[in-house]
């Protein structure tokens, strides 16, 4: 048996979370150090002296978290934001009022860069926009409402830069989510020539082969030959049509996760959308045959459901009345904002008010099978016939109205 393909992505995202775990590290030795360096300028050095102790150890208890999106969740953010802010506001406690006048750094200094670039990387640039603007606020309380010029541009690089990378980490998310969808059609499309070459080295050809003795032999050895000339058409068409259901994500809770799966998943399964060729290729036979566009055609559950009935009924119609010789079409076209299927076949045709007399006798499948379905969805049967020339059933399903 061959084995399943399972398609992965690794996340771009990952050396975004390694940097910012050796930026808090670098920060936090970095903000100790200048703590050192100007010990004799603090009015309450103790002050200071006990935020960067337990600055220090938030950043080395919690390096962990900041690994990857999925430990990096909102409430540790939250956490994190409120660690870099008490920092700042409690500058003014410890430093003197000429430093912080002077432009002097605050307690966290640029460690608080990292609080707001985890917000960029794992929210994107709406949640760095709205972390940075906490960190500017909590800047300029400090300076007493009057930052000097150096502070005001630290606030806007940060709020700017944050943003920028929450940007680009919501642009890799979409380009990463593009590729897999095509690693997984590459990796289905190769499963399918496979099945297909194995199909045809062996069911096919046997199909083949017991349609031509049957057909030499005759009599009930005939109509088996036929039976199983239909089923290599049918079989044929369904290898050929290329169609690929919805595929189903299988993903970490937490965006930004570090790999995706994805699997291919009975069509509808999740009640969403599904597509209408998958209903409608199985119809396709040696009498009848089917016209698709090259991209699905998605509609809700029930009207694709629905539609595929009315069609159904169509072909009933047509094995029906038509004829054993008879043969059929199908032709989807999708207008975007409407699904056409018309259902065509080149019998006799149907005379004049034969239909008015078929429901008077009680006999309803256009107006129940077909029209009636069609109504309930939003949508029209149009019917024409020409006796000698065949019948035609156009089926309109407009996509704002389905359910």
């Amino acid at each position: 048996m061959a084995k399943r393909e399972r398609v992965v992505r690794m996340s771009v995202e990952q050396p975004l979370w390694r940097a910012l775990t050796a930026y808090r590290l670098l920060t936090m030795v970095y903000a100790v150090a200048l703590f050192g360096f100007a010990y004799q300028r603090f009015d309450r050095p103790k002050v200071a002296a006990g935020y960067l102790a337990c600055l220090a150890v938030w950043t080395l208890v919690t390096h962990r978290r900041v690994a990857n999106a999925a430990s990096c969740t909102k409430g540790f953010l939250g956490a994190d934001l409120t660690v870099a802010i008490v920092g700042v506001l409690l500058t003014p406690i410890a430093d003197t009022h000429e430093r912080i006048a002077a432009g002097g750094p605050t307690l966290p200094s640029i460690w608080t860069a990292g609080s707001v670039l985890a917000f960029a990387i794992k929210g994107g640039w709406r949640w760095a926009g709205f972390a940075s603007t906490f960190v500017a606020a909590a800047n300029v309380i400090v300076h007493g409402g009057n930052p000097t010029r150096d502070t005001l541009h630290n606030v806007l690089l940060v709020w700017v830069a944050s943003i920028a990378i929450g940007y680009v980490v919501e642009v890799a998310r979409a380009s990463e989510a593009t590729l897999a969808r095509a690693l997984e059609i590459e990796a289905a499309t190769r499963e399918r020539e496979r099945l297909a070459r194995d199909i045809h080295d062996g069911v096919l050809q046997v199909l083949a082969m017991v349609q031509r003795r049957g057909t030499e032999l005759g009599g009930e050895a005939a109509e088996l030959g036929r039976m199983a000339g239909e089923q290599e058409v049918a079989l044929r068409t369904l290898v050929s049509s290329g169609l690929v259901h919805t595929s189903r994500i299988s993903r970490d809770q937490s965006l930004g996760a570090l790999v995706d799966a994805y699997e291919v998943d009975e069509p509808g399964a999740d009640g969403g959308e599904l597509d209408l060729r998958t209903l409608l290729a199985p119809h396709a036979g040696s009498r009848v045959s089917f016209a698709e566009p090259g991209t699905p055609v998605p509609l809700p559950v029930p009207a694709a459901k629905e539609l595929a009935a009315a069609v159904g009924a169509a072909l009933d119609n047509v094995r029906r009345h038509a004829g054993e010789g008879a043969r059929a079409w199908i032709l989807v076209e999708d207008w975007g904002d409407e699904v056409i299927v018309t259902v065509r076949d080149d019998g006799p045709g149907i005379p004049a008010g034969r239909l008015d007399q078929a429901e008077g006798e009680g006999r309803m499948g256009v107006a129940l099978s077909i029209r009636g379905r069609l109504r309930d969805l939003g949508g029209t049967a149009e019917l024409v016939s020409v006796p000698g020339q065949g019948t035609e059933v156009e089926l309109k399903v407009p996509r704002g109205r389905t359910q």
